[in-house]
């Protein structure tokens, strides 16, 4: 439903995830019992996580960790991985400038050329410890990269912007065609994003991708939101795509995932994620406050180095446990942070859905007071949820 914000001037209300919340089910079930399983393409994950394609998130070490906990981490080809034979000294630097000091300084790293021989080392480094891998770049990029990845052995390719459509107007250049992409070029499943709307969805997946980013501005260390205006609160949006999804199902009997992608910042977040539709969800900042990622308890949006308009900032998270507690636990914090497996486990146990597909079912109701209703010991010591 739209309301007047003016005369002659309508807007849709859209909600994010601190303005709703999940109703617990008539039926509850064992957290232990439940499928939390997803398939992306031909590629079944035991978990539905995958770690952002960010340069202080996911590395090679990072890709095989991630890889061989059940869930999926993306490289990012048109980072510093890509940039530099030895990226440690570059990611040292970048943790170690001063906030005054750190888009500078990135921007000033990421002039370093793409080396396309590093691509096809990368992929070989993941592929040798037994795991999938997964690498994105920026549909300018992805002709030429997606074909070095494909021929060194990666098993999913995602096509990554801050906004992607099936249809893109320019003269200066030529625009990638992406159903030539998906269905020609590349012979590995191809994820594209990202969008937040049910019809910009709706054509991507006409494309033949295997599944479709959903998110614009929602990620920690991202300003699109702010220095462009742009961006729906990722409930709204997963809804939405998530309603073009069932309807290419309906019309075309081919099921193509939603990915939610960002915006999440602890285990209730990501319940909500899939309550709202999502198949699997993308998180960045999260994974960055890992032992094993690469940022060195910093993290930085993948529009940060962009040479004439930033879109993203260096933020630190700190370092709060590894990749096993933060995933599976046990937690050492209370903020809903570690041990997100568990997390999801336990809310579907709560509403009785005994798998994603399920729990996409999940009641929800609009509740922006949900959080802070009755903590208010929290809220003036500044613990738990009111942190």
């Amino acid at each position: 439903m739209g309301f007047f914000i003016g005369r002659d001037r309508e807007a849709r209300r859209a909600y994010g995830f601190d303005e709703v919340a999940i109703v617990p089910g008539n039926v509850t079930s064992n957290p232990e019992e439940v499928d939390v399983t997803t398939k992306i393409g031909n590629i079944n994950l035991e978990i539905p996580f995958l770690a952002s394609a960010m340069d202080g998130v996911v590395d090679v070490n990072f890709a095989i960790a991630m890889g061989k906990l059940g869930g999926l981490a993306v490289l990012n080809l048109d980072g510093v991985q890509t940039r530099y034979e030895n990226p440690a000294a570059v990611l040292d630097k970048i943790a170690s400038a001063s906030p005054e000091e750190a888009t500078a300084l990135v921007q000033d790293v990421y002039k370093e050329p793409i080396k396309t021989k590093l691509i096809a080392e990368r992929v070989k480094q993941i592929k040798a410890a037994g795991v999938k891998a997964a690498v994105s770049c920026i549909p300018a990029n992805a002709e030429e990269f997606g074909r070095i990845a494909q021929d060194a052995g990666a098993d999913l390719f995602y096509a990554q912007g801050t906004v992607v459509t099936a249809k893109h107007i320019a003269t200066k250049y030529t625009p990638v065609n992406l159903a030539n992409f998906c269905q020609k070029t590349m012979k590995i499943p191809v994820i594209i994003g990202n969008v937040v709307s049910y019809q910009a969805a709706l054509e991507l997946m006409e494309t033949g991708c295997v599944a479709v980013g959903v998110g614009v501005g929602p990620g920690a260390a991202c300003t699109s939101r702010g220095v462009l205006g742009i961006g729906v609160p990722q409930v709204t949006s997963t809804v939405d795509c998530a309603a073009a999804r069932d309807f290419y199902f309906k019309k075309t009997g081919k099921y193509v995932p939603i990915i939610t992608d960002g915006g999440m910042n602890s285990g209730g977040d990501i319940c909500k994620a899939f309550a709202s539709g999502a198949d699997a969800v993308m998180v960045g900042s999260a994974f960055a406050r890992t032992e094993e990622a690469p940022g060195r308890g910093y993290h930085w949006g993948m529009a940060t180095p962009h040479h004439n308009l930033p879109r993203g900032t260096r933020v630190r998270v700190g370092v709060t446990g590894s990749l096993e507690e933060i995933l599976y636990g046990p937690a050492r914090l209370d903020d809903g942070t570690q041990n997100l497996v568990g997390a999801l486990r336990t809310c579907m146990g709560t509403v009785g859905a005994m798998s994603i597909k399920e729990m996409q079912t999940a009641e929800l109701i609009i509740a922006p007071d949900i959080k802070s209703e009755g903590k208010l010991f929290q809220r003036a010591q500044r613990i738990g949820m009111c942190k």
